[in-house]
């Protein structure tokens, strides 16, 4: 690997730097402390004094930036050495390759340089043609038959090379030229930007393909579809690709006005602009006029239209990234219902309704499964089974899946919660819980280490329970991606997805804290500074000597050294241990920051933590020493007055409406609670509890303008909606959270009069109908973000 000098690293410093609006101070101190190993949580909590406050985000986006400059270094001191070794490198080039700040812009100077099979300019050069392409393109007024006589061979080349006639001659003059053009790195990124800002994506059905078939039909909305390309949202852009893939649809990036037959394209009259050439009626125009078209239609076409869907498919996947881990961050940090027995329940039809019972710590009880469905329809005796389990484990919760069966589940569970109360006074509360990636837990070799003797089904009943009692505790064993909380995940970069989403968790996890004496593996796993091999580690320590009684003793723990102490002791949280400071964020290498506080005040631990009222008279300089500011004081104060806080919100859950409990149950106007499943940039889909997730278009999430869903809810969120329209053979039901809003119908289509909606902004999800196809039927913009996502997930 390539090292980097002290100027380059300066510069890497100062642009970073600006683009954060940080100073180089803040930069320089962060970049020391990741290249020193130091994590993100960590520098982020415990290094606000060296970096100057940049949060987890900035740290994030820092890390992430000094990455692609320092491989673009790395590639510019390749490229400098292969053309150095050429002897093609002088001063100018030089330069410029220095201030390049782009991998594309790189490139596209390496070009002419990059070593390459021999081509026809090549060839054509080697038989001396290139004073003719010179002499044409300089004076046009030359003709060229007359001036290509000259240069005609009398017979072939040894390597095969004819050059015999006057045609052949030109035709070499002109791949000279063409090439020489092609390989202008300004002409060449003038058209890249120039067609990104006016080219149009369009895609049609391939031929032969049936619309009708399932998997084609998917992709109706696309079948004569055309958009700026510069504009066109990610779900869409994606969409399209996707269809590509598969066969189904023709895409090309055309421009703005087709040509007529026979005449310059407005690509052809931008490139000669950019030459500065046109046609005068010269002797050579013709000639050179035919260059400029092969240009364009043989050498730049293609590799424009190449490079500008990789443009747009990396920006189209960047921000679906970024939803996935949006989303996968509001699951994540979604409220625990806490430390109570529980009973999960995995529904299903034929093959019977799984129940495990845990306890408050998440300890698995009891299981058993219970047919109360077809075929058996063994309705009292699932709920005198169930009973009996509530009965003996004092069950508190009832967790149920939201997979097939979920909502007869439901009934089953609600049926059992009135009976114990009117029998027994046994009250408990039942909460429909997304059961996404149950299953891959459960077969995973996590489950079985935990459950060993326990049937794989019965282990996903299990995880349903406990991902009731702390979701971040129990989604933590599974991989991300299972989870599914975003859409195209397959059709996206898979190692950027897998980097974003691990930091998602990573942040989530050092961000809540975690329970030294309580946490499995994958969950420490996550705790800055440990690994997975460290962690279980820490779990044999714990299982051989017993709870941990402060932090001090994770020293002990094999492979776990100073470096990973530092990093990870502040994030470990210690309850009913020797020092009540381990139940805080404080981190050991600042108690005595607390000793002197405890000394100055004259108060005990127990009396100064909660204590906010008497916290908040303390002046954190009067507490600053060397290396620890008053910065860092005051996160130590904060921690005081709220000792073990958990960030996340308080635990509430959806009333689902009675009788409503398929489908075809719902009716437009109706007003149900749901939690919001999913969010994506142009709305949020809403779990009801009838198996089919409704969608509340962006259009319909406030009386204001909402660009990105995201402003209003969150995945996890209790949401209050009202039915717009419900179509049951299609299985889309279309939601409003504007409940004032008076919804009118015209034919199959509803849409609302309040005169403040802003369905304007379904522009997001309307596809342009193509001019160059037949005219389709309008579209609601309901409609078309349905269309967009039917089966695309």
């Amino acid at each position: 690997m390539a090292t980097i000098d002290l100027a380059t690293q300066q510069r890497i410093t100062q642009l970073i730097a600006q683009e954060l609006s940080a100073s180089a101070r803040q930069v320089e101190s962060a970049i020391a402390l990741l290249d020193e190993g130091a994590t993100v949580p960590f520098i982020a909590r415990y290094r606000k004094e060296a970096t100057g406050g940049l949060d987890d985000v900035q740290l994030r986006a820092l890390d992430e930036r000094l990455g692609y400059l320092r491989e673009l270094e790395q590639r510019r001191q390749a490229i400098v050495k292969s053309i150095e070794e050429q002897g093609k490198l002088t001063p100018i080039l030089a330069t410029h390759l220095a201030q390049v700040m782009t991998k594309q812009e790189l490139e596209d100077i390496y070009l002419p340089y990059k070593p390459k099979r021999r081509t026809k300019g090549q060839i054509a050069k080697e038989a001396g043609l290139e004073p003719l392409a010179l002499s044409l393109f300089a004076d046009p007024n030359l003709v060229p038959i007359e001036a290509a006589q000259a240069f005609v061979k009398a017979e072939k080349s040894e390597d095969g090379a004819d050059f015999t006639t006057v045609n052949a001659v030109l035709d070499g003059a002109r791949d000279i030229l063409v090439e020489a053009w092609a390989e202008d790195a300004a002409l060449v990124q003038h058209m890249r930007q120039w067609l990104w800002d006016t080219g149009v994506l369009v895609s049609q059905l391939i031929d032969g393909k049936n619309p009708d078939e399932s998997e084609t039909a998917k992709f109706k909305d696309y079948f004569a579809y055309d958009e700026p390309i510069a504009r066109i949202p990610s779900h869409r852009a994606l969409a399209v690709f996707r269809g590509r893939s598969l066969d189904i649809l023709h895409v090309r990036l055309t421009q703005e006005i087709e040509p007529e037959p026979g005449k310059p394209s407005l690509a052809e009259g931008r490139l000669a602009l950019q030459l500065k050439w046109s046609h005068q009626q010269r002797a050579a125009d013709d000639w050179l006029r035919k260059a400029v078209a092969w240009l364009w239609r043989v050498k730049l076409s293609l590799s424009l239209e190449r490079d500008l869907f990789a443009k747009l498919r990396e920006a189209a996947e960047g921000v679906a990234i970024k939803v996935f881990g949006d989303n996968l961050r509001d699951l994540l940090l979604a409220a625990p219902a806490g430390s109570h027995t529980v009973m999960g329940l995995d529904p299903g039809i034929r093959t019977g309704v799984k129940v495990a019972v845990v306890d408050a710590t998440g300890k698995l009880l009891d299981t058993a499964t219970v047919f109360p469905h077809e075929p058996r329809r063994d309705w009292q005796g699932a709920l005198h089974t169930l009973a009996a389990l509530c009965a003996k484990h004092r069950v508190v919760l009832i967790a149920i899946g939201n997979g097939t069966a979920s909502r007869e589940t439901d009934k089953l569970a609600a049926e059992l919660v009135k009976m114990l109360a009117d029998k027994t006074g046994h009250h408990m509360q039942k909460v429909v819980v997304s059961e996404a990636g149950a299953s891959v837990y459960s077969a995973s070799a996590f489950a079985s280490e935990e459950m060993p003797d326990v049937d794989v089904s019965l282990r996903g009943a299990a995880s349903i329970a406990r991902r009731l009692q702390d979701p971040l505790a129990e989604l933590v064993k599974i991989d991300p991606k299972s989870i599914g909380v975003g859409q195209y995940q397959h059709d996206v970069n898979q190692t950027e997805l897998a980097r974003a989403l691990d930091a998602v968790v990573e942040d989530c996890v050092n961000g809540v804290g975690v329970d030294l004496n309580t946490a499995s593996a994958p969950l420490l796993a996550r705790v800055s500074g440990l690994s997975n091999t460290v962690a279980r580690a820490v779990v044999r320590w714990r299982e051989a000597n017993g709870a941990f009684k402060n932090r001090q003793q994770l020293l002990k723990v094999s492979g776990l050294g100073p470096k990973a102490f530092e990093q990870s002791a502040g994030f470990l949280r210690i309850r009913d241990g020797d020092n009540p400071l381990d139940t805080t964020g404080v981190h050991p290498e600042t108690y005595p920051i607390v000793e002197a506080i405890l000394q100055t005040t004259g108060k005990p631990v127990d009396q100064l933590m909660g204590n906010t009222q008497f916290l908040k008279t303390l002046k954190p300089e009067q507490f600053a020493r060397d290396g620890v500011g008053s910065i860092t004081v005051k996160d130590i104060l904060s921690e005081l007055e709220k000792p073990g806080r958990d960030p996340r919100p308080d635990f509430v859950v959806a009333r689902f409406n009675d009788g409503v409990e398929d489908i075809a149950d719902l009716r437009p106007d109706m007003v149900l609670e749901g939690t919001v499943s999913n969010v994506a940039q142009f709305g949020a889909f809403v779990d009801l509890g009838v198996h089919q997730d409704g969608l509340i278009h962006v259009s319909q999430l406030a009386n204001r303008f909402v660009e990105d869903a995201r402003e209003v809810v969150k995945t996890g969120q209790v949401v209050k909606v009202k039915v717009l329209e419900v179509d049951v053979p299609r299985k889309r039901i279309s939601l409003t959270m504007r409940l004032d809003a008076v919804v009118t119908r015209a034919g199959d289509r509803s849409t609302t009069s309040d005169p403040k909606s802003n369905m304007s902004a379904g522009r997001d999800a309307k596809v342009k109908a193509s001019s160059r196809g037949s005219q389709q039927a309008p579209q609601s913009a309901m409609q078309s973000a349905f269309a967009k996502l039917k089966g695309l997930k």
